[in-house]
């Protein structure tokens, strides 16, 4: 049985590396929030995704005719693990366009709107920025509870509401807005729409939630008598759910990635403790083996999700599965790493303070940001509850 990736993929794979080498500073780290999340470093990240649209990268897998490359199944795989495991910025930030947002309006946009948003997005261009409304006060994991409206009035729709950890809001151009075209609905998972906002609209006041240490990347969207065409609607009126699902399922696919990720900090500890004579004792050796087996089965799941998603198979619980499985290695490798290191896994990746860091503050980066993974695109126990029901048809209580 031959596991390699055929020699086009992994010549492709060096090609990205030569990209690596001669557009990244030495210094760079790439984490799971890497630099590019926060405002500083919003620049840079967006000439390193420009670079990578005038080669076809940023939006590989798709047609030519939408800015892609039209590249193969494994060509997507090993880019896909090349941002992850260096942590290319323009990649991260904003990624609705790319991961999500433009895949969904590929099955259900219009030609109008392929044409008018699919090209921005494949250039890396600032009106190629998007961001995700979903998530309300009031509806978090419980998305159909969403309260924002969206009345027609002949050939517009006026919105109202409001919608919360909306991701790069402060940076978007345009909204990917969930929200309910019929408030009488008997069921809740009917009635919504998705309709594209523009956030240079009036009515539109977007207010930024810093974190605990100040940095800005979340906000909150208020809509008052947003006026929106109805052509900014994706698929039929009232059947947005299904519209939803499909994107989710694109935005829950990113093991490929993230698994990639989570190899680099793995490779990091091997090191750091085979520096320090840990791997004599064997609990570590136990421990560190324990997570290597179990991010290659994260990441032969992944690929088993990218190909069917890639032939055009169904996918139900897959991408949820493999979700699940990383929000809980995620969360194992920051435990394990901050176990290992002591007091330094607590040393942030700040320029100033990587002369003291280990494994250059990876552990630190992943055991903050487990967490609110953990939550992103649908909580853990949401994954497990898909997997439950699609997956294993075990009753519904």
């Amino acid at each position: 049985m031959d596991f390699g990736f055929g020699e086009k993929a992994e010549a492709f794979r060096k090609e990205i590396r030569r990209f690596v080498a001669d557009e990244l500073p030495a210094d760079h780290i790439g984490l799971f929030f890497t630099e590019e999340h926060f405002d500083a470093h919003w620049a840079f990240s967006m000439e390193i995704a420009r670079k990578l649209a005038k080669k076809g990268w940023l939006t590989l897998s798709w047609p030519k005719a939408y800015g892609g490359i039209g590249a193969d199944f494994w060509e997507q795989i090993v880019f896909a693990e090349e941002v992850g495991y260096w942590g290319i910025p323009g990649t991260g930030m904003g990624v609705s366009g790319t991961a999500w947002v433009g895949p969904t309006l590929m099955l259900y946009g219009t030609d109008a709107q392929k044409q008018k948003y699919l090209p921005p997005i494949a250039a890396g261009a600032d009106d190629g920025v998007w961001c995700t409304g979903y998530s309300e006060p009031d509806a978090g994991s419980d998305l159909a509870s969403l309260q924002t409206t969206a009345l027609k009035n002949k050939d517009h729709y006026v919105i109202n509401g409001q919608k919360v950890w909306t991701s790069a809001a402060h940076r978007a151009r345009w909204c990917w807005l969930a929200c309910r075209t019929d408030p009488h609905a008997t069921k809740k998972h009917h009635g919504i729409s998705i309709i594209i906002v523009d956030l240079k609209s009036p009515g539109v006041t977007i207010r930024p939630i810093p974190n605990l240490v100040g940095q800005h990347y979340f906000n909150e969207i208020f809509f008052s008598d947003v006026v929106v065409p109805v052509e900014n609607r994706v698929g039929p009126e009232n059947e947005g759910w299904k519209v939803i699902m499909k994107a989710l399922s694109f935005e829950r696919g990113i093991a490929v990635r993230y698994g990639a990720r989570l190899w680099r900090v793995l490779e990091e500890l091997f090191t750091y403790v085979r520096s320090e004579g840990y791997m004599e004792n064997p609990l570590v050796r136990q421990r560190l083996s324990g997570l290597a087996v179990d991010i290659h089965a994260l990441r032969l799941n992944a690929y088993e999700t990218a190909w069917k998603q890639y032939t055009g198979k169904t996918i139900i619980y897959e991408p949820a599965r493999d979700k699940a499985s990383l929000d809980e290695l995620m969360e194992r490798v920051g435990r394990v790493g901050t176990e290992l290191l002591g007091a330094y896994s607590q040393i942030d990746p700040s320029r100033e303070h990587r002369g003291w860091a280990r494994v250059k503050s990876a552990v630190e980066n992943i055991y903050w940001a487990a967490p609110g993974l953990s939550i992103a695109a649908g909580t853990t126990d949401t994954m497990r509850n898909i997997v439950a029901r699609f997956g294993l048809q075990l009753p519904v209580p």
